[in-house]
């Protein structure tokens, strides 16, 4: 093994400067390819974390996802039934029973789930309006499932608890209507109906959106405020295994009939276009590779024109075609172990200093960091990838090398 190396290294040594182009072609293609393969895995982790931890797992609204059944389609069930001119019923629009389906949720182990009415209203104070959507919920079940506590700068939700009068607003909501704790604001439903709550506490998520037309009361208030007595519009629910959200909400729509929706199909076409976007970006990065495997290609193809005479003598020496063969892959693998020694610290350097980079995404209000994967997986796949690239660009010159006839090159056929 010793004089495999020997060789090895004695071939690309006389050879430095194409020797050198092709290594830095590895070290920078090994860098970038962490760097980039980095943060968009970091970037994909931090929005699925931040969707996973600051939204519901499963949203069972009111809605169905196919028509309900006419009394008579649901009497006669196996009947040749045609129905022409229906009028649907006008009802008040929420979930009926919810207190049911609570407790039918509650059966699940490790299940928190908390029922929510959500509808517009316009805010007024000091002469200024602002369009918002009230979220009316039961302040001790709504913390199990939401983060919203997390994210008080001045009182809590719990205050809504004591007083039921109160509302809970957020920080850029303030900002614009020059509101403070302790300040009464005046409520106008889309029907009409008018009330005045008290700010009991205020909120700072760093969603501009969010922070500006989100609020939070009790829900009996809201259901007065709307006019939807004892009704929600929305369950929201947290599971244990977020991951298990898209089986667990066909489960419970199967069993309740209103619409499931999980937290994977709400997200659906982002997620989806996370994916386009890995393929094309690791496409792009990949072809770095493949171009410095391309230089390692030239260098021993060049290496094998070269040593003709010397590898014709090593097989008159008894060396075999596969050992010729393994020299020259030794070649590759030598370029290939030294380029991922380089460049992977390169890689984390470049990394450390995307990580000092502070920006504020549009809709925010607070500056973040680029998110960063420092998992070790990122490193494995950027060495696995380099190394691969290189032994496939040297077996191709060395299976020429292991084909030489020795007889032909010392009588001076070729």
């Amino acid at each position: 093994m010793k004089l495999f190396l020997m060789i090895a290294s004695r071939h690309l040594l006389a050879r430095k400067r194409q020797s050198l182009v092709s290594l830095m072609g590895i070290i920078l293609g090994v860098a970038f390819f962490l760097t980039i393969s980095s943060l968009m895995q970091g970037s994909e982790k931090d929005f699925i974390r931040r969707l996973v931890d600051n939204s519901p797992h499963i949203t069972i609204v009111d809605e169905y996802r196919n028509p309900r059944l006419q009394p008579v389609q649901q009497f006669y069930k196996t009947g040749a039934i045609e129905i022409r001119s229906v009028k649907p019923l006008t009802e008040t629009r929420g979930i009926r029973g919810y207190e049911q389906i609570m407790a039918y949720l509650y059966t699940t182990p490790g299940l928190l789930a908390s029922p929510v009415l959500v509808g517009q209203a316009l805010v007024s104070f000091a002469g200024k309006d602002i369009s918002i959507t009230l979220n009316g919920m039961i302040p001790e079940e709504i913390k199990k499932v939401s983060t919203i506590e997390n994210y008080m700068i001045a009182g809590t939700i719990d205050d809504l608890i004591v007083n039921s009068d109160g509302i809970v607003i957020g920080s850029e909501m303030a900002r614009k209507l020059s509101l403070t704790m302790g300040d009464n604001i005046t409520i106008t439903a889309p029907a009409g109906q008018v009330r005045t709550f008290k700010i009991l506490g205020i909120f700072r998520t760093g969603r501009a959106d969010f922070d500006t037309y989100q609020a939070f009361v009790s829900l009996k208030r809201t259901q007065a405020l709307l006019n939807r007595p004892n009704r929600a519009n929305n369950i929201v629910i947290k599971l244990p295994n977020p991951y298990q959200a898209h089986e667990m909400a066909a489960q419970i729509e199967k069993q309740i009939g209103y619409q499931s929706i999980s937290w994977q199909e709400k997200s659906e076409d982002l997620l989806n276009t996370l994916v386009i976007r890995n393929i094309i970006m690791y496409s792009v990065v990949s072809a770095v590779l493949i171009v410095a495997a391309f230089g390692i290609y030239n260098v021993i193809s060049t290496v094998v024109m070269e040593k003709h005479r010397d590898i014709a003598i090593l097989k008159s020496m008894g060396f075999y075609k596969h050992e010729i063969q393994f020299i020259f892959v030794i070649e590759g693998l030598i370029l290939g172990v030294v380029g991922c020694m380089f460049g992977l610290p390169l890689g984390s350097l470049l990394m450390y200093g995307l990580m000092q980079i502070k920006f504020k995404p549009p809709g925010s209000t607070e500056l973040i960091s680029m998110p960063l994967d420092w998992g070790y997986w990122q490193f494995l796949i950027a060495t696995a990838f380099a190394m691969t690239a290189a032994i496939i660009a040297a077996l191709l010159p060395a299976r020429k090398a292991a084909m030489v006839q020795p007889v032909d090159i010392l009588r001076g056929g070729i």
